[in-house]
């Protein structure tokens, strides 16, 4: 079974820093990309950021600038660093892999992990 665990998430004051962390975990044959989606109340999952084996990034327009995202290959670990924080990226913030299990390893799928939630207020 694979599985991702976020961690990182919590309350920041405007203009304030975090950075999520997800590791993937159990029988893993290759990961593809890695990524993080967000989701606030009332509004669909989004594309936060994404990152490729090869170290190839792309953001949402709303994040460029502020947000990096980063990936350790060895400990299959994405992380993303989130700087200059306002109230609209209060939102559940999802991990994503695109990999090929141990078990599967024939073809990629997309694994999520279980969100973590970021509140951005005064």
């Amino acid at each position: 079974q694979v599985q991702l665990v976020e961690s990182g998430g919590g309350l920041v004051q405007p203009g304030g820093s975090l950075r999520l962390s997800c590791a993937a975990s159990g029988s893993i044959f290759s990961i593809k990309t890695m990524g993080w989606y967000r989701q606030a109340p009332g509004k669909q999952r989004e594309l936060v950021a994404v990152i490729t084996s090869d170290g190839t990034t792309n953001y949402a327009d709303s994040v460029k600038g502020r947000f990096t995202i980063s990936r350790d290959n060895a400990k299959n670990t994405v992380y993303l660093q989130m700087n200059s924080l306002n109230p609209e990226d209060t939102a559940v913030y999802y991990c994503h892999a695109n990999l090929k299990s141990g078990t599967r390893w024939y073809r990629y799928e997309d694994y999520w992990g279980q969100g973590t939630q970021v509140t951005v207020s005064s």
